[in-house]
């Protein structure tokens, strides 16, 4: 079953401006309209409910990300850096990914791993993955 919402905007003006005879109105209606399909980075987000990683983990990842990196030992890392910001791009997520997979024991599926975007993120997932490994 596929289901389409859209949703549009229009903007009118409340008053008609006072124009002189030889004047004319540059003022327009103006509509836009968009399919939530069209434009996939206004699609609504999931629900999502996690509990905070171990501060340990945290720290873990945040010592991770800053080798994978090479950043200095003075580079302010919080559990809200986001990759993006501290200069990694999709090379270096992978990179730090992959580090973090040999580090905590874990596999981390493609798509996961695409929306890990903060320290956070990463340092949640690893504990979501730790919990559901089978122990040894």
């Amino acid at each position: 079953m596929a289901c389409v919402s859209a949703a549009s905007v229009t903007f009118r003006a409340l008053s008609k401006p006072s124009l002189k005879s030889n004047e004319t109105s540059s003022l327009k209606i103006v509509s836009l309209g968009y399919r939530r399909n069209g434009f996939p980075s206004l699609r609504s987000s999931r629900f999502r409910v996690s509990c905070a990683a171990k501060p340990e983990t945290v720290d873990k990842v945040c010592e991770i990300v800053r080798k994978q990196l090479a950043l200095p030992a003075e580079a302010e890392l919080t559990p809200e850096s986001k990759f993006s910001a501290i200069g990694a791009d999709s090379l270096d997520t992978v990179e730090i990914v992959m580090a973090l997979e040999e580090e905590f024991g874990i596999s981390v599926e493609e798509e996961s791993s695409q929306n890990i975007t903060t320290v956070q993120e990463a340092a949640d997932m690893i504990e979501k993955l730790v919990q559901k490994k089978p122990e040894a």
